[in-house]
C-alpha cells in the first residue's frame, strides 16, 4: 500500500510538472518565433514597395518579412501601421507604412519617426470607353467640385459625369487633398469608395466615371480603366520631379522613438539600396533619397 502510495505521489509530481511546463515551453517557442520575424503593415501603396523587395530585405537581415496590408485588407491602412509601428520591442520588432504625410504634431503625439521613402503620383482615372485623354488641371478640379457635370463640357460626350472619390486619411495633410483641399470641396453627389481596388472596379462599371488612385496600384485584367494625362502631363517620376504633375502623395515608413537595428536596416534598405531604383521605374516613383554608393 505504501509503494503504491509512493508511486502515486511520484506519477502526481510528474504529471503536474508536466502541465506547469508546458504552457511555458509553448510561450518561449512563440517568441521565439517572433524573434525571428519582422512585421510590417500599413497602407497598400507603401506596402507595394516592401514586398518587391521582401526577398532582398529577408536576405539582408537574415529574419523574416511578415508583410500586411495588399488592398488594404483586413483594416490596414496608415492608422493601422503607426498602431504596429509602436508596439516594436527588442523580442517582437514591427514598424508601419503609410501613404500620407505625418505633421510634427502628430509624430510628436504617437510618439513615433517617420522615414520618407518616395513620391507617388496619383492617377486621374476614367473608363478606356471615355474618349478623354487629356484635361487641364483646373478642369480635374472642377469636375470633382462638382462645376462640370457633363463630359461635353471638356470635349467629351454628352453624359454626366460620375465621381468615384476615396477621402481617407482627412486629417492629414497631402494626398488627395493636392486634388481639392478638403472632403467638403467635393461634390456631394457623388460615390465614395474604401479601398482602391473598389475604385477600379466602379470606374470599370461605369463608363462616364472618374476617379483617382496611387501610382503603384496594379490593373488587373478585369479592369477596364485608363490614367489620363493632366495639363497635357503625363504621371511619372520625372514630371513630379520637376513639378508639372500637380497630384501626388508621399509614402513612407513609421517606427516608434527606438526602433531595432534590424528595422532600421529594413528601412534603410529600402531607402538607399540600389534595388529600390527599379522599383521605383517600374511604378514612376520618385525616390526621396540618394541611393548608397557600391
Amino acid at each position: 500500500m505504501s509503494q503504491f502510495s509512493n508511486f502515486s505521489k511520484k506519477s502526481f509530481y510528474l504529471l503536474l510538472s508536466i502541465i506547469l511546463v508546458c504552457p511555458v515551453a509553448a510561450l518561449a517557442e512563440d517568441k521565439d518565433e517572433k524573434s525571428e520575424v519582422i512585421t510590417g503593415a500599413g497602407a497598400h501603396f507603401a506596402w507595394v514597395i516592401f514586398d518587391s523587395l521582401k526577398e532582398e530585405l529577408e536576405n539582408t537581415t537574415g529574419k523574416k518579412l511578415q508583410l500586411f496590408g495588399k488592398n488594404s485588407n483586413l483594416g490596414m491602412g496608415c492608422n493601422a501601421g503607426i498602431k504596429l509601428a509602436k508596439q516594436s520591442t527588442h523580442d517582437h520588432e514591427t514598424f508601419g507604412f503609410v501613404c500620407c504625410p505625418l505633421s510634427q504634431q502628430e509624430l510628436d503625439k504617437e510618439k513615433i519617426k517617420i522615414y520618407p521613402l518616395a513620391e507617388e503620383p496619383i492617377l486621374i482615372l476614367v473608363n478606356k470607353n471615355n474618349p478623354i485623354e487629356n484635361l487641364s488641371t483646373e478642369q480635374v478640379r472642377s469636375i470633382f467640385r462638382g462645376d462640370i457635370t457633363n463630359w461635353k463640357a471638356v470635349g467629351g460626350w454628352d453624359k454626366p459625369i460620375v465621381v468615384v472619390t476615396r477621402l481617407h486619411c482627412k486629417k492629414r495633410p497631402g494626398h488627395w487633398k493636392t486634388i481639392l483641399p478638403g472632403a467638403g470641396d467635393f461634390v456631394k453627389k457623388r460615390l465614395n469608395v474604401s479601398s482602391a481596388k473598389e475604385m477600379v472596379k466602379l470606374v470599370t462599371d461605369f463608363d462616364t466615371s472618374i476617379g483617382h488612385t496611387g501610382a503603384t496600384w496594379e490593373f488587373g485584367q478585369d479592369s477596364n480603366v485608363k490614367a489620363i494625362k493632366v495639363g497635357g502631363v503625363e504621371a511619372l517620376a520625372e514630371n513630379l520631379k520637376n513639378k508639372t504633375y500637380p497630384f501626388h502623395r508621399r509614402l513612407s515608413a513609421v517606427t516608434n522613438m527606438n526602433p531595432t537595428e534590424n528595422v532600421l536596416t529594413t528601412i534603410r534598405q529600402v531607402q538607399q539600396g540600389q534595388s529600390f531604383k527599379s522599383i521605383a521605374e517600374r511604378f514612376n516613383l520618385l525616390p526621396l533619397n540618394e541611393p548608397t554608393v557600391q
